[in-house]
């Protein structure tokens, strides 16, 4: 059952992002965002762990708008293949820059992780500095594709 129900939600997802640009830059978000929460997963303190899910927690947030921008912009500049279109170019690269600044994130989490786990010490500062800019990335994309419309 789980089969048609994946196969559902994949063709949905198709309707409304498309098979091109859109939908890479869609899956590409979600990928990092997987990605933060797998390093999380395997921090064994408690304490960092309780600080670095907030963070996690409001870049989680943001799904629902990368997911939206896309599909607005499929509307707009529709697009089935690997050109972006020119007209919503400054969209695409300001989601694009979201999904690899959010990987970054992950990054600066591993190495926490690494630290804590050596017995150093931590500065949350960092990760919320990281999801300060994936949030921006999000509002410029925001913008950029409301002038469009």
């Amino acid at each position: 059952m789980a089969f048609f129900s994946r196969l559902r939600a994949q063709r949905a997802a198709n309707r409304e992002l498309g098979e091109g640009v859109w939908r890479r830059a869609h899956d590409r978000f979600t990928r990092s965002m997987d990605r933060v929460f797998q390093v999380l997963e395997g921090i064994g303190d408690n304490d960092i762990y309780n600080q670095l899910v907030v963070p996690a927690n409001e870049m989680a947030e943001l799904l629902p708008t990368v997911r939206q921008l896309c599909a607005d912009a499929q509307a707009l500049t529709p697009s089935d293949d690997e050109v972006i279109p020119a007209a919503t170019a400054r969209v695409h690269r300001a989601l694009t820059k979201s999904a690899n600044d959010l990987a970054t994130t992950a990054q600066v989490i591993a190495m926490m992780r690494m630290q804590a786990e050596a017995g150093g010490p931590i500065d949350v500062a960092a990760v919320e500095h990281r999801t300060r800019i994936v949030k921006e990335d999000l509002e410029t994309a925001v913008r950029v594709l409301s002038e469009l419309k």
